[in-house]
């Protein structure tokens, strides 16, 4: 892929204070996601898949190494990275159309109240939510709720989506829905993404490469190129590649959850 980098992790390592001294998190992270890409982040439970997406959201700091955002390092949160966590993200004070609106009030994504009412209803059409304008957030299911947090994040125009499992508490059927809704959106907007996630499934249905780590402190294992083209469609999941690319990144990944359990024996002596 000959497109710029957009974000990249140099030699990047974090360790959390803890009563027992320093606990390494990340160790001597390096890759690249390019502009348009999907990359996906799977690994353990616990490895530090959460840290990687935080520090490119501003809200984490490195120990030692950097991340660049086009050349420059990442020091603060900023309104070209739209985050989308697995807790919906949502304002439950707000309704439907306030919660969309909210971030075009704000700052650098501040718009007069014209754009503000043609951009909200846009998103609603988008995402299928303006028969729910004026509901508050409890009286939506789970999927409608994670719909609106993504058309919160889209709403201000952000360059990069930053996902941390989020559809990782919805059903199976909804998840797969909401998927195909985040891949439809995407061809039409266009983003650079990342996103963490536990599901072997949605990283290959959704990635163009998936970055697989290794369990505490994460470090790259392995980075694969994801052999479908986009637009996709729910056939990929036939073609015998995706179930041949499925079986080995789920050996990888249950291998460093092996690792995993002999660390935690180790710590209990």
């Amino acid at each position: 892929m000959n497109s710029p980098v957009r974000i990249s992790f140099d030699r990047v390592s974090v360790d959390f204070p803890t009563s027992h001294g320093p606990m390494r998190v990340l160790d001597d992270v390096s890759f690249d996601i390019r502009n348009g890409e999907f990359v996906s982040i799977i690994g353990p439970s616990g490895c530090g898949k959460t840290t990687m997406m935080n520090i490119v959201g501003g809200f984490v700091e490195p120990t030692q190494g950097r991340v660049l955002l086009d050349g420059k390092p990442v020091r603060a949160p900023g309104p070209d990275r739209g985050v989308i966590f697995q807790e919906y993200g949502v304002f439950p004070w707000l309704t439907v159309r306030q919660n969309i609106e909210f971030g075009l009030k704000l700052g650098a994504s501040k718009v007069d109240a014209a754009q503000r009412e043609e951009m909200v209803a846009r998103y609603m059409k988008l995402m299928g939510l303006s028969d729910f304008a004026n509901h508050f957030p409890k009286h939506l299911s789970g999927g409608m709720r994670q719909r609106l947090a993504i058309a919160r994040a889209y709403a201000v125009k952000p360059e990069f989506l930053l996902m941390d499992e989020p559809f990782g508490a919805l059903d199976a059927q909804t998840r797969s829905a909401m998927q195909d809704l985040l891949l439809e959106v995407l061809k039409t907007e266009g983003k650079t993404v990342m996103l963490i996630t536990h599901s072997v499934e949605e990283a290959i249905y959704l990635s163009s490469r998936i970055v697989v780590v290794t369990a505490r402190p994460a470090r790259i294992r392995t980075i694969i190129d994801v052999p479908f083209g986009y637009p996709r469609a729910e056939n990929v999941h036939e073609d015998p590649r995706f179930g041949e690319l499925r079986a080995h990144i789920r050996d990888l990944v249950m291998q460093e959850y092996a690792a995993q359990a002999r660390q935690a024996v180790r710590m209990s002596d």
